[in-house]
Order: C-alpha cells, then sequence, then structure tokens
C-alpha cells in the first residue's frame, strides 16, 4: 500500500492536474519518496536515463556541462519536474541535474513507467502529453540561455 503521504503529494502536484483516479493509482504503484542533499548530482548528461521526479520540496539545477564551465539552464523546484527522458526507450539524459538546496521529490523508475505506459493507452497518452509540456519547455529555457550567452559575448560563435 502507498502511503497516504505520497498519494496527497501526487494528487496536489501541478504536473498530475486532472488525472483520473485510475490512472493516479496506477501511478502511485510505481511512486517512491527520495531525498537529495544541497550540490548532490542527480544524474549527468548522457547517464543511461532512470528515474523521473515529481519535486516536492527545494530546487534543482539543470545544467550543461562545458570544458572549464557549468551552464545552468533552468532552475526547478516545486511543483515541477525532472528526468522526462527517463520514459522515452534508447535515450540518454540530456542534461545534468544538480540539487541546490535539500530536495524531496516522487521518483518513477523509467523503465516501470514505460511498460506502464505502453501496456495501456489511457495512461500513456496521459503521461506523454504532460511530458511533452516538459519537453517544450526545457528547449524554450535551453533557447533563451543560448541567447543569452550568445549576446553576451558580442555576436561571436
Amino acid at each position: 500500500m502507498v502511503p497516504p503521504a505520497i498519494r496527497a503529494s501526487l494528487t496536489a502536484h501541478p504536473f498530475l492536474e486532472g488525472i483520473p483516479t485510475p490512472l493516479l493509482d496506477r501511478l502511485l504503484a510505481l511512486a517512491f519518496e527520495v531525498t537529495f542533499e544541497p550540490d548532490q548530482v542527480l544524474f549527468r548528461e548522457a547517464d543511461p536515463s532512470s528515474f523521473f521526479y515529481l519535486i516536492l520540496s527545494g530546487t534543482v539545477s539543470v545544467e550543461i556541462v562545458m570544458p572549464g564551465r557549468v551552464l545552468r539552464i533552468q532552475t526547478v523546484g516545486e511543483g515541477e519536474e525532472l528526468g522526462w527522458s527517463s520514459i522515452m526507450a534508447k535515450v540518454n539524459k540530456q542534461f545534468q541535474a544538480r540539487s541546490l538546496s535539500p530536495v524531496r521529490a516522487i521518483a518513477f523508475d523509467g523503465v516501470r513507467l514505460k511498460a506502464e505506459c505502453d501496456q495501456d493507452p489511457e495512461f500513456g497518452y496521459f503521461m506523454l502529453s504532460r511530458i511533452l509540456e516538459v519537453v517544450a519547455e526545457r528547449l524554450r529555457a535551453t533557447r533563451l540561455q543560448m541567447l543569452d550567452v550568445y549576446s553576451a559575448r558580442g555576436g561571436e560563435a
């Protein structure tokens, strides 16, 4: 049985707004709580995808690591999500994620989550449509960050 606190956290999370109860029950069967200490790397760019997270508290930096520099693309926190690539077959992590403060999250194993999506088209459609929103937001944040970096260099490539 899933602890009532996890059910309450998932029900209140914006990512799952409007989720039908039967789909929430399927998701609850996969959920477990995790915590991260400040400055802990949750995953690195190119790591095999593993977990999808719904952030309950704290903040996480989504980063691109370059030689001699780490570029923060976005900061995500309470009510946001992280690790969208975990639900995609044969896709490694696209960014690095590092906690900026103590973080509490609900985690889902990507392999099991994808299997549920494959098994139940209604569940899969719900999850993938929400994850596509996350991907679109990450692309927007990356674009804005790249524009900022490029303009700071005076137009140099």
